[in-house]
């Protein structure tokens, strides 16, 4: 694995800081408190290259590799956590999941406005009875020849709101469990699709968030990815891919409450020395950093495994379980030495605190990753 960058990729994580302090700083607060989404910034972010970092060229993308997205999903999330999260599900799960397995046609229909940021994707596993449990799917497509009938409901959808294209996976066969599920792109509009009421979220508040539902929604055969009975395995290696993405989530959220933090500790003075002069917060940044670091190679080296096209499931797995981990400890402890300041939304580090929660949640939770790491050391 090599420690050092190329002059592209530091060129892409400055890019990717310089956009997070000028564009998506100034609002950030905001949009928090009103659950606001980003449209103007992601809009402008489709417009640099970031919604299709991976999407080879010829697709509308960018071309970049694995670790140039773990860097810009950093240094996005170090500001603004909701805005990482509409990079991540449209890079590391939709379009990822079209440029691997969708057919010509549905590159070309679906894939190249997605890369180039002028539509919006959206991924659809989760249901009210099928969380973490991906097999139990309630929601069903009947296979009618020509076409499927959807019908159904999916929970938490990122992006649920503001979506143009939906990655759906549903049960055609119950009698096969998951080997009877599929995977069909539906589009916004079609009949029978309506989207439900905005959750009102503790953290990534600015993220769009929604159920959708299906009521006899006629989705054309020409839009199911892959095989007859592939959509669990697709979903399943889709949600390895993102777990970078949340990985490198959790690391921004993670280093952008340290340097908060360590500026912070700088500035404030107590018994008349500065908070950095004390020996309890020397050992609170101390941890910190060394956790943050550690977090961060371990979302690299799932990054580089993925670029070099060798197996990351399980290297994916740890970085998120512990990513994920870092980024609750470090924004608690930036909390703390705030004080009093620290639980005041002006400075920041609250709603990095709110906004970490989530990253031991989605994408599978903390014990999922365990279960998936686990597997892997007992083969």
């Amino acid at each position: 694995m090599q420690f050092k960058f190329t002059d592209e990729q530091l060129m892409i994580k400055q890019a990717a800081r310089d956009f997070a302090q000028t564009e998506l700083k100034p609002g950030v607060i905001e949009r928090d408190e009103h659950q606001k989404f980003p449209a103007e910034q992601i809009k402008k972010l489709g417009e640099l290259g970031f919604m299709g970092m991976m999407v080879a060229p010829q697709y509308g993308g960018s071309g970049m590799d694995a670790i140039s997205y773990v860097l810009a999903m950093e240094e996005i999330s170090k500001i603004d956590a909701s805005a990482a999260v509409v990079l991540s599900v449209n890079n590391s799960l939709v379009c990822n999941g079209l440029e691997k397995f969708g057919s010509e046609f549905q590159k070309q229909k679906y894939l190249i406005p997605l890369a180039k940021g002028e539509k919006i994707g959206a991924f659809c596993l989760s249901e009210p009875e099928a969380g973490s449990d991906a097999t139990s799917q309630r929601t069903t497509a009947i296979d009618m020849g020509d076409h499927y009938l959807l019908n159904g409901t999916k929970n938490w959808i990122t992006n649920g709101g503001t979506a143009s294209t939906y990655l759906v996976m549903a049960q055609t066969d119950a009698a096969k469990e998951h080997h009877g599920i599929n995977a069909l792109i539906v589009e916004r509009g079609m009949d029978g699709f309506a989207i439900g009421a905005k959750e009102n979220k503790m953290g990534v508040r600015g993220s769009d968030t929604h159920s959708i539902m299906f009521t006899d929604v006629k989705v054309p055969k020409e839009n199911r990815i892959g095989e007859d009975g592939f959509g669990f395995k697709f979903a399943m290696h889709l949600l390895e891919g993102g777990r970078i993405g949340i990985a490198a989530q959790a690391l921004g959220i993670a280093s952008g409450a340290y340097e908060l933090a360590l500026q912070y500790s700088k500035e404030r003075r107590a018994f008349g020395k500065t908070l950095a002069d004390l020996q309890a917060i020397q050992f609170k940044l101390a941890d910190m950093a060394t956790e943050i670091e550690a977090a961060r190679l371990l979302c690299l080296r799932a990054a580089w495994l993925k670029d070099h096209g060798h197996p990351y499931a399980q290297a994916s797995s740890m970085a998120k379980l512990f990513a994920s981990d870092v980024a609750m400890r470090a924004t608690v402890e930036a909390v703390q030495i705030h004080g009093g300041y620290g639980y005041v939304r002006e400075y920041h580090v609250e709603r990095l605190m709110r906004d970490a929660k989530v990253t031991q949640i989605y994408e599978g939770t903390s014990e999922i990753q365990r279960i998936v790491i686990s597997r892997e050391v007992l083969k």
